[in-house]
């Protein structure tokens, strides 16, 4: 069933209050049951920007090489149904300032057509391409898979009918709350396979990176340099915003598209 408004303006009125939450879950029995009732059978993955990626050069033909962005494309191709928001409830949340709260998620397949219409719109493929190309041009990092929690708060299901495509900003994404929850429900959420971030030589130690860039606050200044931990989801934001140029993203597995894609057509049928 459908949401009503007032159910997702409260969500909207709880959201600062994330963290709290977030770390009640290390409650014993309490984080089972959130695990259980928010997150069951979920699996998500950050796509970093392709405009980060240098490819490593110990793949057979690098000229080959699939660009992340290209998953997203994928599953707009296999969709049936496509569904843009009209608002981004995180960034409207959080009283986003820094990127566009209009530029929401797009959710594919046929689980959409319970979706509250007041929230959003059913469109064609080629509208849908066209918002995703959007939100990377507005430097926003797709994070693609299955999501029970979307699901729940949109009122649509069966969850494996419907596909999240989050569109997210450094600010205000829902994920943040990552290092405070626990380990079993933050571990649901992944960076690409052969994803590999680290600091080169050149850096200088600025800071910028720790910024509030992160998503997880898996960066951090150690002795006046950058150190990156394991909570990164490889999303590229620390690359694309360090000044230097200190921070490199590889990919060293070559089908790592096809395995992804794989993986999430196990969870998700967009038939």
């Amino acid at each position: 069933m459908s949401r009503p408004v007032w159910f997702v303006n409260l969500i909207k009125k709880a959201f600062p209050q994330r963290f709290l939450f977030a770390r009640l879950t290390h409650l014993p029995v309490f984080g089972d049951l959130v695990d259980w009732g928010l997150f069951n059978g979920d699996d998500l993955i950050y796509l970093p920007s392709d405009r980060t990626i240098l490819v490593n050069e110990s793949l057979t033909n690098p000229g080959d090489f699939v660009l992340p962005s290209k998953i997203v494309e994928y599953f707009i191709d296999q969709a049936s149904h496509h569904w843009i928001m009209n608002f981004c409830l995180c960034r409207e949340g959080d009283h986003c300032e820094e990127y566009p709260i209009e530029l929401g998620c797009l959710f594919l397949g046929e689980a959409v057509l319970q979706i509250n219409p007041r929230f959003g719109h059913i469109v064609s493929r080629e509208e849908a391409h066209h918002h995703v190309q959007r939100c990377r041009e507005a430097g926003l990092v797709h994070m693609v898979g299955r999501n029970k929690l979307d699901a729940l708060w949109l009122g649509a299901g069966p969850g494996e009918r419907l596909l999240t495509i989050c569109n997210c900003c450094p600010c205000c994404c829902l994920w943040k709350v990552l290092p405070e929850i626990t380990p079993q429900i933050s571990k649901k959420v992944n960076r690409l396979p052969g994803v590999h971030v680290q600091v080169g030589v050149n850096c200088l130690g600025c800071g910028d990176c720790t910024a509030g860039v992160c998503f997880v606050d898996a960066i951090h200044l150690n002795d006046g340099r950058s150190v990156i931990s394991s909570q990164c989801r490889g999303c590229g934001r620390c690359v694309e915003i360090c000044p230097n140029e200190a921070i490199e993203l590889t990919i060293s597995q070559g089908d790592y598209a096809d395995t992804t894609i794989h993986r999430i057509s196990q969870l998700v049928d967009l038939s």
